[in-house]
């Protein structure tokens, strides 16, 4: 069932041919973590990425102190890693955590960026998938952080997470917000009073 999902998932973005699914599936592997574990660690090189078929995840950074910054949740479909480490082959700055159980497929990203580029179906689907979410996505939020103050970044957040905001521990959403758990209560507690 987890590569059924994967075909499925990438063919939301690009019609793959039976040779693009083939060469795809190819560089996966079905494997599953418990909650807590760190599937890929901060200072290590990253091989790989991963297709998330159950459970959640979180992307964080830490400060020089060692606090925790959440940089983002990715839920089932979809693909949690360390892109940039991926792509320069060095050391991540990034850790990527199970927030549940999580049934995945490890993508081993050398095999992958060969089929990619042997293959014109999953460079379409490659070029639909970073638009999506690395461009069309991403930007809004990045400036969302430097425009608005923290009350309207939890607005947009309940907006973009809603369906997973229930399977999230408020800390993570306030350091995800950048703020600290007491302020999230306080801005909480300010919207339900409006």
């Amino acid at each position: 069932m987890p590569l059924q999902h994967l075909k499925a998932t990438l063919e939301k973005y690009h019609p793959l041919s039976d040779e693009a699914w083939l060469a795809y599936k190819a560089c996966c592997k079905v494997t599953s973590v418990k909650k807590g574990e760190v599937i890929y660690a901060i200072g290590a090189v990253p091989t790989s990425f991963a297709f998330l078929h159950q459970g959640l995840v979180r992307a964080y950074v830490l400060d020089e102190q060692g606090n925790e910054y959440n940089k983002n949740f990715f839920a089932q479909g979809r693909f949690p890693g360390c892109m940039t480490a991926l792509l320069k082959n060095e050391p991540s700055w990034l850790a990527v955590q199970a927030l549940e159980d999580c049934q995945l497929v490890e993508i081993d990203h050398r095999a992958y960026r060969q089929a990619m580029l042997n293959n014109a179906d999953l460079m379409q689907f490659h070029i639909n998938y970073l638009e999506t979410h690395w461009l069309l996505e991403k930007e809004p939020k990045e400036i969302g952080f430097l425009q608005f103050e923290a009350k309207e970044r939890y607005l947009k957040f309940l907006a973009d997470f809603a369906d997973i905001l229930p399977r999230l521990a408020q800390y993570h959403v306030a350091s995800y917000l950048g703020i600290t758990a007491t302020q999230l209560s306080r801005i909480k507690k300010e919207l339900k009073t409006e």
